[in-house]
Formats: structure tokens, sequence, C-alpha cells
């Protein structure tokens, strides 16, 4: 039987010592218990004795017993040796003498253990084995690896890897085929025959159907929306909705469409029955929501860029054209009036010097000295013209008039938008959609009177637009263009406060439909309540934080005469600049040897490096979920993260003479293997990986992480892609990646935002959605991410929110009580009460958003878009306000109190600042554009690049360390100030481009010869 799917590592490691145990693994799996002393030390011969210990402990770590004890790590038998008095551990290597010795000892360790044989334990885990298949997208190899932990957990002893290789592979070929059996039984012949249908090519196209509906839209204009409304409609037509799957899990499903969005329709049309239908039916299933999220994302950049924002920049253009005007004739007019006023009312002319009354005559003389009365008299009627008498109109009434010429754009897909998407609807905007489904009746009649609108949707502007057309009004008609963007600009506001969604998709869909509620919820809630230590009833839980803000208040209060830093003057905080901290002893001269150091590297070799140390290339898996991997996987996919990260295209990594670099294998594997699970699981094993050198622990311990958005231009049509004049100039549209980043430098996730979106309403979905197992506790951001609602969602989630406070001093404080003293801190710098009984009253509801965050029902960003959209706040909105305002307060006074705890939250944001000036300088290709119009695209590059970060934070990790104990080992002193100051962002001696040779070199695990600090540089 062939390994074909387990990487080198994993048939290595398999019953066997990855490496030297950990201080932690020694006490866990080799600390002798007294059932076990008792029995080593029965044995007569010292090698024995330990023998026997090491086999027990062994046994429980890797789950076998080693056929060579004496090979095992030298680290466990000084460990063992320790426990039972044994003087010499060497003396290891006399036990393998007598073979039978062996085997009773291992049955006598069976017997303590209660170790099982595989065979009693096969069939469970068959079970185990299956259950992960259906609820997961797990690979062979990571489902190989699940079978492994599951019999040490359960004390089975490791069959022969042959055996455990041939189980995986067989339960995982048939549950997979369970899966397609079940997702096709609800196929009728006839519906069958039209998803087969998708597959062919029609007369008169060059493309399946399936191909033309999986392209989603990138035209941005009143025509590419009416073909977005036509392809929701026709993919709607299908109703592949209506049948019902609940039997195949979401996962599952999202894994068939994931294969089906990306295989060609040839290789669809290819697949064996019933996996051909299950793949189609569930991609027509994803493409139903997919399109109509697609056309409301288009109506949405729409309106809001090509409509609203052209409108306000042609009003504004008007209005800069009358300036020059509007200002000589102000002059005149405020010179005339000025003289006029600063002119006395009595002037002393009598002959007895008494006053006498100035006459009007005598007042125009001044003025006229100014400006002429027919100058005046003009600029007068210029303003009138500019700003006409008995026109009441508001100051949006001119834009919104520029509307009214683009209702040629508008026009064409108005009536497809009112019937394609499945409308939902809360009470607040209901009179949205009932008049937008009127919009296309309306249109046609000729003469349409104001008793066919609905007038509470007409504010001031729009009633005089609509209603008071000059020529229309008196008779007795309406403007039908008015009225259409009327409905448009109100379904556009409801639509983003979600006021009206669009039922059973996923960006535009009811958040608060998807919240855990009913069974599911009081299935959920002890669970929740157990992860986030909380109370189920909010009493007891205000009750601590009010004794814990009581107790801060008090504390930072007593502490203000000695802060030197901290100054309240009228009743606001004023907080010194954090100074920069001065540098330790003998840092400069560590930092400079450090740097010299490090060896020099291409780029490529850098990345073969890293995967030949961790096999973070090994955690890609085929999207088709085969188990055969091609030879010199690893070097094609080196070349493609090359490419992807780098931005420089496919040609300078394609060298035609070797086969795994050829641009067919290139071009395969780009679609089979590089996708975002793979990038994820690959991250994680950096991640994880990087805990195990030792100078990542001065860093950091892994608790603390900021999220920072890096900005790029998207030259391409996308609907991904939004304008902002600060990040994109020259008209220029661009997007966000949103990142995290813990205080070991490494990143630990990210999302793809939509141009310039303010960071805090992608941070908690961020941090949700993180690569790796283990979640920081401190979260820190810029200002820019700093309300009220966010505390209140990541304080309910366990986080603790701690964004920087650029201005202290217009920050507000909160108490729970306000006759209590607080001294300093007294009103008006904390005259503001917290609500508790508005958290009282939503408490169960803001459980339900903490444990559907914490599962994954429901986005962050969609609820805060929901509780908080403009002015308004929701019923619950207000009390997550409330409750983030306890944790605020507790920030702020943290923040004053603490010069560390600032100094903290400098230190982490230059962490994230300095690693973007990494990605950039990785990210070179043209001109460092982000040229994907999809997605998809965007996330799989950007996910590269984060991958190649941390590959390259991960070697100089490794390098650095090594440095400092060569440095150490000379005599040299590193104290943890220094080594906590090196950072893994140097990259002068990483060659990034030029030179693209992707070979493997030192992968026989020896560090490359690290340079002499002194050596001339070539």
């Amino acid at each position: 039987m062939s390994f074909e799917y387990l990487s080198d590592d994993q048939v290595t490691r398999y019953g066997w010592f990855a490496g030297e145990p950990s201080v932690q693994e020694l006490e866990a799996f080799f600390r002798l218990d007294i059932e076990a002393l008792e029995m080593a030390r029965s044995k007569r011969r010292s090698h024995n004795r330990l023998g026997w210990g090491v086999q027990w402990g062994t046994v429980r770590m890797l789950g076998t017993f080693l056929s060579e004890p004496a090979a095992a790590p030298m680290s466990v038998a000084d460990f063992v040796a320790e426990q039972l008095g044994v003087e010499d551990p060497s003396c290891l290597k006399l036990y393998p003498e007598r073979l039978p010795t062996q085997h009773e000892h291992a049955r006598e360790i069976r017997g303590l253990l209660r170790l099982r044989d595989f065979d009693e334990g096969d069939l469970r885990l068959r079970e185990y084995i299956a259950g992960r298949v259906w609820v997961s997208n797990e690979g062979p190899r990571a489902l190989f690896d699940r079978a492994v932990a599951w019999l040490r957990r359960n004390r089975v002893q490791l069959p022969g890897i042959h055996q455990l290789v041939r189980l995986v592979g067989e339960v995982r070929t048939g549950e997979q085929a369970l899966i397609y059996s079940v997702a096709d039984a609800p196929v009728t012949p006839a519906f069958r025959r039209e998803l087969l249908g998708l597959l062919t090519v029609p007369d008169g196209s060059s493309v399946s159907v399936l191909e033309r509906w999986r392209k989603a839209p990138r035209d941005i204009s009143g025509k590419g929306q009416k073909a977005a409304l036509e392809r929701a409609r026709d993919i709607r037509a299908l109703e592949a909705r209506k049948l019902d799957l609940w039997r195949v899990p979401p996962v599952k499903q999202a894994e068939l469409a994931r294969y089906g969005l990306s295989t060609h329709a040839p290789t669809l049309r290819r697949l064996a029955e019933p996996r051909r239908t299950a793949t189609l039916l569930t991609t027509v299933r994803h493409l139903e929501s997919a399109s109509v999220d697609d056309a409301l994302t288009l109506f949405e950049l729409l309106m809001s860029t090509k409509l609203l924002a052209r409108a306000e920049r042609e009003d504004g253009k008007v209005q800069l054209k009358r300036m020059p005007k509007l200002r000589k004739v102000v002059a005149k007019v405020k010179g005339a009036v000025t003289i006029f006023m600063d002119t006395p009312v009595v002037e002393e002319t009598g002959e007895e010097g008494e006053p006498e009354p100035l006459s009007v005559a005598a007042a125009w003389e001044r003025i006229e000295a100014f400006v002429t009365r027919e100058e005046l008299a003009k600029a007068l009627v210029e303003l009138g013209e500019m700003f006409p008498e008995g026109d009441d109109e508001d100051a949006d009434a001119l834009w919104r008039r520029q509307l009214l010429d683009r209702y040629a754009t508008v026009r064409p897909f108005t009536s497809l938008l009112a019937t394609v998407v499945p409308w939902g609807v809360t009470e607040a905007g209901e009179t949205v959609v009932e008049a937008l489904q009127g919009l296309p009746k309306l249109q046609a009649r000729r003469k349409p009177g104001p008793k066919h609108v609905d007038h509470s949707l007409l504010d001031a502007t729009w009633r005089r637009l609509v209603l008071g057309n000059p020529v229309l009004a008196p008779n007795g008609l309406i403007d039908k263009h008015a009225w259409t963007f009327c409905v448009l600009e109100a379904l556009h506001t409801a639509l983003k406060r979600r006021d009206v969604f669009a039922q059973g998709t996923d960006v535009w869909g009811d958040p608060r439909g998807r919240l855990l509620s009913g069974a599911a919820w009081d299935i959920a809630r002890p669970k929740v309540l157990c992860a986030l230590e909380l109370p189920g009833t909010a009493g007891e839980h205000l009750a601590e934080l009010e004794v814990l803000l009581d107790a801060t208040y008090r504390h930072v209060a007593e502490g203000l005469p000695g802060n030197t830093a901290v100054d309240i003057v009228g009743g606001r905080i004023r907080l010194d600049r954090l100074q920069a901290e001065p540098e330790p002893a003998g840092y400069k001269m560590v930092h400079d040897a450090v740097q010299a150091m490090l060896p020099k590297v291409d780029y490529p070799e850098l990345l073969l490096e890293v995967h030949t140390r961790t096999g973070m290339l090994d955690a890609f898996e085929h999207i088709s979920g085969k188990a055969a991997r091609p030879d010199d996987l690893d070097i094609t996919l080196t070349a493609l993260l090359v490419h992807k990260s780098t931005n420089i295209g496919l040609e300078p990594v394609i060298k035609p003479g070797e086969k795994a670099l050829t641009r067919s294998r290139l071009t395969a594997v780009d679609w089979g293997y590089f996708n975002t699970p793979g990038i994820s699981a690959a991250s994680t094993l950096l991640v994880e990986g990087q805990g195990g050198i030792d100078i990542a622990g001065d860093w950091g311990g892994g608790h603390v992480a900021s999220a920072d958005g890096m900005r790029f231009t998207v030259p391409v049509r996308s609907l991904h892609a939004r304008p902002n004049r600060k990040y994109f100039p020259c008209g220029g549209r661009g997007a966000t990646w949103l990142n995290v980043v813990s205080d070991r430098v490494m990143g630990l996730g990210g999302l793809v935002l939509p141009g310039t979106l303010r960071d805090s309403l992608g941070i908690l979905d961020a941090v949700f959605h993180l690569d790796t197992r283990e979640r920081p506790e401190i979260v820190i951001t810029d200002t820019g991410s700093y309300s009220d609602l966010v505390f209140g969602l990541f304080a309910i989630c366990g986080y603790q929110f701690s964004p920087r406070i650029a201005d202290i001093s217009d920050a507000r404080l909160w108490r729970f009580d306000l006759g209590a003293d607080y001294g300093p801190l007294e009103p008006p710098v904390s005259r503001h009460r917290v609500q508790v009984e508005r958290i009282r009253a939503h408490w169960e509801d803001m459980l339900r958003v903490a444990g559907s965050l914490q599962t994954g029902k429901v986005r962050a960003y969609d609820l805060l878009r929901v509780m908080a959209s403009g002015d308004r706040m929701t019923g619950l909105g207000d009390a997550f306000a409330h409750y983030g305002r306890i944790f605020k307060t507790l920030h702020l006074l943290q923040f004053l109190d603490s010069e560390a705890y600032r100094r903290m939250i400098g230190i982490q944001l230059n962490i994230g600042e300095g690693r973007h000036a990494l990605g950039r300088r990785i990210f070179f290709g043209r001109l460092g554009e982000l040229r994907h119009g999809y997605r998809e695209g965007m996330e799989d590059q950007l996910g590269a690049l984060g991958l190649a970060l941390n590959a390259v934070v991960w070697w100089n990790t490794l390098y650095i360390d090594a440095a400092v104990k060569k440095l150490e080992a000379g005599g040299v002193t590193v104290s943890p100030g220094i080594r906590s100051r090196l950072s893994p962002l140097a990259c002068e001696h990483i060659n990034f481009h030029g030179r693209y040779p992707i070979t493997r070199s030192h992968s026989d695990g020896a560090l490359r010869p690290l340079r002499e600090p002194g050596e001339a540089e070539e």
C-alpha cells in the first residue's frame, strides 16, 4: 500500500518522536504515576526498569510501542531515569537484548493503561472518521491526523501505517459517495436533464450556460444592472432551492458548490453520477443566492457612485461655477451694508454744535463712494437669480434635481428590480417595497396623479419635485421621473439598514433571521455562557462590572496627583504625548550584528526551506478531494506563491524545461490546489510552529493582536472596489485588506473589504475567522475603529478591545452611580450614567447575538449595520452601546493610568504598520495594484501575500534566534529587553526580485551558515 496522500513528515512521525519532547510533553506523558513506579521498580535490572518506564510514556504519547526503545530521545531517558533512580540513562541501549522481555512488558503496560487493540476500536474509529467527513471539508491528510489523535485519545494501540491509511481512504470514499447519493435523491429525471443542459453550449454562444452564469457582473451601469438582474432571474427560474437538501450539511454543500464554480463544464460533464448531479445542484443553489447578492451589490454601488454621488458632484460644479460671480456680488453688497452700519445716525453740523439726524442722501453719498447705485442694484438682481425668493428648496434639492436627468439609466431595470429579488421587509420597510413593486405600473401610465404615490415617502424636497412640477402639477399629475428616484433612494437607504432585505441570500439577507433562536438557542445557550464565562442573568454580571468600574475609578483618581502625564483643565482631560522609550544598553550593537549575520537568500529558496521545516505546502488539498498528489508539487506551489505574493504574473516563474514549472502544470495546480482553505491551513502551521522558536516568546505570548487595513488600488472593473480620493486619487477605486497581526508579528487571518469601509465594521468578523486555534485576548486598533457599539460587541464575545485614542480630551467617561465621589474625575469629566435598565431589558437577545457570532451564524458587519445606521439606533443596539460604554470607560481609565498600557498599544500598532511595509516590499509587481475583479481572486492573492509574510517572519525568527544564540555563546550578553526589540520584519538580506530559481536547497534539516558580522557585502 502506498502513502500517496500522506506527506513525508506524516510518514516519518507516525508512531515515532517528531523531535525532542517539550517540558510540557515530558510532564504530561512521562511522569510515572504510583502504579507505574511500583511496576517499573519491580524489574531487576536497571535497563529493564528504564526501558519499561520509557515504553509506558511512549505508548501514552505516541499510541504505540517503539520497536527500538533505545532510539528514544535522550531527554526522555533522562527524565524517566531520574524518577526511577537509574544513575546511567545510557543503559537504555541494553534494553533490546531480550525480545521476550519487551513483549512481557508490553502486555503489562497494556493491562495497566487499559490499552485496547486496534480491532476493538476499529468500528468506532470508522464512525468518527465518517462523522468528520460529513461535518468538515478536511482532506485525507487531515483525516489521517484526526484518526491518529482519536486512537491516542481513546487508548487504542496504533495499527500499522498501511492499515490506517487504507481505513481512512475507504471510509472517506464511501462517505463521499453517500453524500453524493443523498444530494442526488430529490432530483427528478426532468430536473436532472435541465441541470445537464447547463453544461451544453447554446447556438450562437461560445460558452455553456453554467459558464455564463458563474461570471459575476462587473459593468457598473444601468445596462450592467439590467444584465445582473436578468442573470438572477434566469438562475432562480430553475427553482433549485425548492429541493430539500436538509440531510446534506451546509459545509458539504459549500464544498460541492466550490468545486462546481471553479471547474470547466467539460470536466463536470465527465463526472460520474450521482456526483455530477450533486455538484450541479449545489452549484445552482449557491448561484441562486449569489446572483441576487451580486445584483444588489451592483445596485448599491450604482446608486452611491454613479447616481447619487455624481449628482452631488455636478451640483458642486454648478456651485463652483457660481463662486467667482458670487464673490464679486457679495463683496459689493457687503461693502455697502458695512458702510451703512458703520455710519453714525447723527452728525455734528449745527451752529450750536448740537448733533442733527443724518439724512438718507448723506448715507448714500458715503455708500456711492464705494459702489454706485446701479452696481448695487445689479448685484441684488444677480443674488435674486442665484437665490430666488419664494423658493423654499432645502440644500439637497439641487443635487436631487440632477438625478432626474439620469432617468434613462434606471428606467430599464426598475421592473426587474421589483420582481426578480425575493424581497423581505420589516414593518419600517413595507411602504418602500410596495412603492417599488408599484413602479412598473405607474411608469406604464401616461398620466399618473398624486393618488398613485405613497406620500409617506415624500420628504419636503421630494414632495416639491414629485408633486410640484410646474408643467404637470396644474393638471393634477406627478413627475414620474422624480418619483422613481424617490423610491430608489428610499430602497437604497432601507437596504443598508436592512429594513428591506433579500430572502435566502448571504450578503443582503436579514442577519436578525440568522440569529440562534428556539430549540437551537436552548441547546447552544449553556455552552455559550460557559465559553464566554457569562451568567444567565444580567443582574449578577452588571453588579460585578459596577464593582470593577468603581474600583478602577478610585484607583485612577488616587494616582492622578502623581501622574504627571495627565492634567484636567476646565473639565477636559489632557494627556501628554508618549515619548519614545530609550533603547536598552547594547541594543544597537546586537541589532547590527544580528542583521549582518542573517544569511542572504533568494525569496523562492526561503519559501521552500520554510516548507521543508514546517510542511506548510502539504496543507494544500485538491479541490476535488482526490488523494493522489503529483511529484514535486511543493516546487509548483512555491512558484505559484511567488507569482501571487509578488504580483509579477506567471511568466517569470515558468521554466519550460522543468516538468513542475511548465505553464500547463502551474495552471492546473493553481486551479486544483491553490485555494483559500489551503492558505489558511498553511498559515496555521506557521503560526503554531513559530511558537516553538525560543526568541518568539520574547516578542509576546500570542495573547495580543492588532487589526488594521492595507489599501490596494483596483484598476479593473469590480463590484468589490470603491472610490476614495485620499487613498485612490484621480478617480481610482480600491479595496482594503483588513488583517490581524499577533504580538509575535505573525498574521492570524484577514478579510477583503470593498473600498475603504470603516475597519470597525469588519474587525470582529476578522477576529472570528482567524487561521489559528488560539484566540487573542486583547485586540488593538487605531482610532478609526472606536465606537461604543463595537466596544459592546467585543466585550460580550470575550475580547478586550483596546483602540488607540488620538484625542482623549473629547472622550466621555461613564459611571453607574452619579453620586459617587471620584475626586478629580468628577463631572463634567464623568457626568454620564450607564443605562443598566436597557441592558437588562435586552440581555437575552445580547446573549443570542454573542452565541450567533461565536458559532458563525451571523456576521458582525451585518449586525452593526442593522443596529446602527446613520443617526438611528435600535433598542438592541442602544443596549450594546451602553454595555460597551462600561468597557470603553475601563479602557480609557487604564489608558490614563498606565504608561505601559499606552506603550503596548503603540508598539503593537507599529508592528502592524511594519508588516504592511514589508507587504508592500513583497507585493511590488504591477505597481502594487490588485488586478482581480472578483472577490475570490482578491482573497486568494491577498491570502497568498499573507502566507508569504508569515513565511518570511517564520524564517527570520528561526535565524534571528540562531544568531542571538551564537552571540551569547561568544560571550555577548543579550538581555530580554534587547531580545524583545529584535524584529523579524527585516528584509534587506532577502532578494524578492531579479532571480526566481525554484530549487530545493538546505533540505537536509541543517541551518544555513550565518554570516560573520564583519563579512563584506558582495
